[in-house]
């Protein structure tokens, strides 16, 4: 089963975005910040992480993305953020995608999708 790693701090996107991803057959591990999320995706090895970038913590999504990334390039990361702005910060260019959030979830899933069909997997795998 495909497993993919929602980092989400505000509690009723993260339910929201846990659900839709379920109901569409992934496994979904969840993390409110960004240290738990470099920890997770060590211990999970999830297929694609979604990753807010305003996180608790003093670690925010980028950060988490490139200690995430430093130790598995491959895996793809879609940042999922309220703010257009980060599009053009350059350490958002290692992302798979950058989706807008939005109550309209389609955007984001068609962003995972993608992205694992670029791996090669489907909800099956």
């Amino acid at each position: 089963m495909v497993r993919i790693l929602l980092v989400e701090d505000e509690e009723n996107v993260r339910l929201l975005y846990q659900q839709e991803l379920e109901d569409r057959g992934y496994e979904v591990v969840c993390a409110a910040d960004g240290r738990t999320a470099v920890s997770l995706a060590q211990e999970t090895a999830p297929d694609v992480i979604i990753m807010d970038i305003n996180l608790p913590q003093k670690m925010d999504g980028i950060e988490s993305m490139s200690k995430i990334l430093s130790h598995d390039r491959d895996i793809p990361v879609i940042i999922n953020t309220g703010y257009s702005e980060y599009q053009d910060n350059f350490m958002s260019w290692a992302a798979e995608a950058y989706v807008l959030k939005s109550a309209d979830t389609r955007p984001l899933i068609a962003a995972v999708e993608k992205a694992l069909l670029k791996r090669g997997l489907s909800k099956g795998a």
